[in-house]
């Protein structure tokens, strides 16, 4: 299992007047989507929405989105040069935090793809779709990258769905672009499963994290519900 950096005490600072949701800027995210998802869900809610690549601003924030976009190994690379990586481990420990994409596979011990070690904040694995032999209900092959919309399946350890999820039908389309998967350590940190060959983890959770495979920011009226969801998350 991959461990994180050795890590010094937070950086103490002092609170902003107005609380502020922090989009992690290192390179690599789909931000300006991001940006404008949450910017549609702010209305009623005492948060604004900032752009940053400042470590400071991360710990300022009350809470945090992780985007990410690209091969987990360039995304975690550019992450540790931006100088970011500390501040999103500190931020993962203190407040509600949202990956999306790699943003999510990053939350995981390790991947397949570049072989990369992730910030192991949950315990799992990144592993890549092997669908050659497979082929879907219609007689065609599945295509690696899975590209376009896919049903979501809820808490599919049983019990109440994820917060997150309030006001979003069970088995709701979200918009996907990847070839590799999460694959959690614990059932239990599987918020919700799509089905493409097999089954997978699209989105994942644990304490005051969640996380998505899935683009909420693409995926219209329900995306927009689960960012104006993690608004009002209260882990």
């Amino acid at each position: 299992m991959a461990e994180p950096f050795a890590t010094p005490e937070p950086t103490t600072v002092s609170p902003t007047s107005t609380p502020f949701v922090a989009i992690v800027d290192y390179g690599m995210g789909n931000l300006r989507s991001v940006f404008n998802a949450v910017t549609a869900v702010l209305p009623g809610s005492p948060f604004t929405v900032k752009i940053t690549a400042d470590p400071k601003e991360l710990a300022n924030a009350d809470r945090v989105i992780l985007p990410g976009q690209g091969a987990m190994g360039d995304c975690v690379a550019e992450l540790n040069r931006s100088g970011l990586r500390q501040a999103v481990l500190d931020a993962a420990r203190t407040k509600p935090l949202f990956g999306v994409c790699v943003g999510m596979q990053m939350l995981l011990d390790h991947s397949e793809e570049n072989d990369t070690p992730g910030l192991a904040l949950i315990p799992g694995q990144v592993r890549k779709f092997q669908l050659s032999d497979s082929r879907q209900a219609d007689g065609s092959r599945f295509k690696v990258p899975q590209m376009g919309w896919n049903a979501v399946r809820q808490a599919p350890s049983g019990g109440a769905a994820h917060p997150l999820f309030d006001g979003v039908p069970d088995g709701a389309h979200f918009y996907f672009v990847h070839s590799y998967f999460a694959a959690t350590a614990d059932a239990q940190h599987c918020a919700g499963q799509a089905h493409y060959g097999s089954w997978f983890c699209a989105a994942i959770a644990r304490d005051n994290l969640f996380a998505t495979q899935f683009h909420p920011e693409k995926s219209a009226d329900q995306g927009l519900t689960l960012y104006k969801n993690f608004l009002n998350w209260k882990p």
